[in-house]
């Protein structure tokens, strides 16, 4: 696993924060390079559907941009499927 950040970094340390920050495997960090995150999103779908089901520490922004690529019907499924399970309630990423 590898620390990717979704919105690049560009050679600033503001965005080392950790709700710019997720897990990522060597091959989606690399594809993804230092792309924005609207363009990584926009090539494949399902991408935005991870980050919303795994993204729960990152910035509001990036989760707005993140529901607003998925159908509305897979919001619903999400949302029901997040409230069936409380495994994260001991998360060291919840505030």
């Amino acid at each position: 696993m590898t620390l990717d950040h979704v919105a690049p970094r560009r050679g600033q340390s503001a965005y080392d924060r950790r709700d710019n920050l997720v897990l990522a495997c060597p091959e989606c960090n690399a594809a993804k390079r230092d792309m924005a995150p609207i363009a990584f999103l926009l090539a494949r779908r399902s991408r935005a559907i991870s980050l919303l089901r795994y993204g729960g520490h990152l910035s509001p922004m990036l989760i707005d941009l993140a529901r607003s690529l998925v159908p509305a019907g897979t919001l619903a499924t999400l949302a029901s499927s997040a409230s069936d399970d409380d495994s994260d309630d001991d998360s060291p990423y919840r505030d």
